[in-house]
């Protein structure tokens, strides 16, 4: 009877930690995980994901395959809606959408394609800082120029942050911005500004364009015109880039720019689960997130890339989610207004 007893407690024991975390470890064990990318191949949401994901697995139990692909299409939209309704629900996939996905719920009123506050959010990788620019062709070489006469401004699709950052600078501090839409991405943006097509361009993160495009900024061959900030970026400011704050006149413009502003460089180079992915899954994902991001081997690779990295947890993303979504209808009328969605 001992030795029968001996066996139920050890047979109950086991299937206690089979329903552990440990099982949940086992889970990614020989799986894939696909890391996609709501933008285009050349921008900067590629470039941090393209590390990430060769460093990702390493932190995963089980070492799955992480794979990254992109999707891009409506701003972001078009993968947000594939991780809301059609990804798998069980952590072997992993999002990665520019923050003017999550914002552009709120300022169209619209989440039957997705509600960005359901989305499980597991890290940040950098705290971002857009700018607009003009190539060195352009009569407009500073943003007293752009108040002055007409700069025209290429963009990609509506909805987009070359789009929405162009008509913001334009409305809230009277640029006089031509925008020019249907590019399909960065590369393309900037052959079209070496081509004289366009003067230049707006919503290009900084960290980015110095991984993109480091022999124009090494042989000055683009004027930065004003750099969308809550505070000055260090480096930036040293180049005399100005933040657009002494050009809004108008109160309610200055606070709604501020929404989108603060909600960008806080939200950055996210990542995201879709809504009921388990909670031991989100758990681990969290957990490897928090490890790669302070990892001395992506470090390395990251600052041979020259990208940055500031490094947010996952819960953190989310209250930045859930402060926009607080913002008052006021403003967020205005925003929607000025940004042209």
């Amino acid at each position: 009877m001992v030795r029968a007893r001996a066996r139920g407690f050890a047979i109950a024991a086991g299937l206690v930690l089979a329903a552990s975390p440990a099982a949940a470890n086992d889970f990614y064990a020989g799986k894939t995980v696909n890391f996609i990318v709501g933008t285009d191949v050349g921008g900067g949401f590629s470039i941090y994901a393209r590390v990430l994901s060769r460093h990702l697995g390493r932190f995963i139990p089980g070492n799955p395959t992480v794979v990254m692909k992109n999707m891009p299409g409506a701003g972001g939209a078009t993968a947000s809606s594939y991780f809301y309704r059609i990804a798998p629900k069980d952590g072997t996939v992993i999002g990665s959408v520019a923050p003017n996905a999550i914002l552009g719920r709120l300022l169209d009123g619209n989440v039957s394609q997705y509600d960005p506050a359901k989305f499980i959010y597991l890290a940040g990788a950098e705290r971002g800082t857009r700018l607009c620019m003009t190539f060195e062709h352009s009569k407009t070489k500073t943003l007293a120029d752009a108040l002055k006469q007409r700069t025209v401004i290429g963009a990609t699709s509506a909805g987009s942050p070359t789009r929405e950052y162009a008509a913001m600078i334009k409305h809230a501090t009277g640029a006089q911005f031509e925008i020019v839409s249907g590019y399909k991405g960065p590369p393309d943006l900037f052959l079209a500004m070496s081509r004289h097509e366009i003067d230049g361009v707006c919503g290009l993160d900084w960290t980015a364009l110095k991984s993109q495009q480091p022999d124009w900024l090494r042989d000055r061959r683009l004027n930065l015109l004003v750099q969308a900030s809550m505070e000055p970026h260090p480096e930036l400011a040293k180049l005399g880039v100005p933040v657009p704050w002494p050009s809004i006149k108008n109160d309610l413009d200055r606070r709604a720019v501020e929404v989108m502003v603060g909600f960008e460089q806080a939200f950055g180079k996210s990542y995201l689960v879709p809504p009921e992915t388990p909670a031991d899954r989100v758990a681990i994902l969290r957990k490897a997130f928090a490890a790669v991001l302070k990892d001395a081997e992506f470090l390395a690779e990251a600052e041979k890339v020259r990208i940055e990295i500031t490094a947010q947890s996952g819960e953190e993303v989310q209250r930045v989610v859930e402060s926009a979504y607080a913002s008052s209808p006021e403003v967020i009328a205005r925003l929607r207004k000025i940004v042209e969605p």
